[in-house]
């Protein structure tokens, strides 16, 4: 059966509509905007327990990971992003690690697969993959989403709430610490907004942890609100603001979540030439959407500049203070002034790029140590 949080049992949480990507998790809690608000100003609370988590242990589970995903993880003391990448270095799986004690958890969105990481009829999950990968390595994989239920807090007051818990963390981006009884591990995330943390808790307290958090102070927030405020952040979700065509360089995960350095990893070929001396050929960007509230694109229509197809719609939010918003990936060449058209059928609205979301350029690493050669 689909994955049902209990808080969408506790009252005045809304479910997602049946489109929504978020299955299995509030959508909001009555009110998304105010939700947004807090989370912006103080601190709120998300139920993001659908996610998949796996653990990996053993003596060589950093030496081994460092080998099939495409992050440097070697020396791993904290948290990371990470992609499991095909041999053309078109992104198949996106993950968020937390190096706990001698444990190294993996949390994804849910569903994740590793599809065209192998050949056709290899193993789907990512789980499957990553066991698929192990040949002789001293290194133990386990489905770990029944035992553990992320929670998310956002917003600059979340650290008065770890107070309230108890939990010592460090500020740095991607700081990671047990919880008390090694149940469980806080994790500080750059994203969405300035920062926020996910509380990895025991799936069996949920319900527990929720109730202490928002006795606490932490407003209620659905997922509604966490993917607003993701967008605005310029941070893509796995599935909706990427195709079977995108690479790592479109969505900003050179750096975040693939290093452009270390090999040794499937896909680095194309990460490497393509950071080194190319360009990407399209771009993630975020559009204002001109339509009424009850038009908005839909998640993979395209985006038209004249009768030409330009790009592809992603994330589509309503932002407590930007107002209708999408993600979208946009090919290179297209002007950033453009007069854009988003959606498809009966849904096509006006689009506008917004100028803060295009990604700076500079000289291609590669190309400028060639010119530097020839001088």
């Amino acid at each position: 059966m689909p994955y049902q949080s209990p808080l969408l049992d506790v009252h005045g949480s809304i479910a997602p509509p049946e489109t929504n990507p978020e299955q299995g998790v509030p959508w909001h809690w009555g009110d998304p905007f105010a939700e947004q608000r807090t989370a912006t100003r103080g601190v709120a609370v998300v139920d993001r327990s659908h996610r998949e988590v796996l653990r990996v242990t053993g003596p060589e589970r950093l030496s081994w990971l460092h080998l099939v995903i495409s992050q440097h993880v070697t020396e791993l003391s904290g948290g990371t992003e990470a992609l499991v990448l095909d041999s053309q270095g078109h992104v198949d799986t996106h993950m968020v690690l937390a190096h706990a004690g001698e444990t190294v958890y993996l949390d994804t969105d849910p569903g994740a697969r590793a599809t065209s990481a192998l050949p056709k009829g290899g193993p789907q999950t990512l789980r499957e993959y990553l066991e698929a990968m192990k040949f002789w390595s001293k290194v133990e994989i386990a489905d770990a989403t029944g035992e553990l239920a992320v929670l998310s807090l956002l917003g600059p007051a979340a650290g008065r709430i770890l107070s309230f818990l108890d939990i010592s963390l460090a500020a740095e981006p991607y700081s990671v610490t047990r919880l008390a009884g090694n149940a469980g591990f806080a994790r500080r995330m750059p994203w969405p907004g300035r920062s926020s943390v996910d509380l990895v808790v025991p799936r069996n307290e949920l319900t527990g942890w929720w109730q202490r958090i928002t006795d606490a102070g932490a407003r209620p927030a659905g997922s509604w609100a966490f993917h607003a405020l993701r967008v605005e952040s310029l941070r893509p979700r796995l599935g909706v603001d990427t195709d079977e065509r995108t690479i790592p360089h479109e969505v900003n995960w050179i750096g975040s979540a693939a290093h452009v350095a270390k090999g040794c990893y499937r896909g680095q070929e194309t990460v490497s030439k393509v950071f080194n001396v190319g360009r990407p050929p399209r771009r993630m960007l975020l559009l204002h959407l001109d339509g009424s509230p009850e038009i908005y694109p839909e998640t993979g229509d395209p985006v038209r500049l004249g009768e030409r197809v330009v790009g592809r719609v992603g994330s589509v939010a309503q932002h407590h203070e930007l107002g209708p918003v999408a993600l979208a990936l946009i090919k290179r060449s297209t002007p950033i002034d453009a007069e854009l058209l988003a959606g498809a059928e009966d849904r096509v609205v006006q689009a506008a790029i917004d100028p803060d979301s295009v990604p700076a350029e500079g000289a291609a690493p590669g190309r400028e140590a060639a010119a530097r050669l020839r001088g």
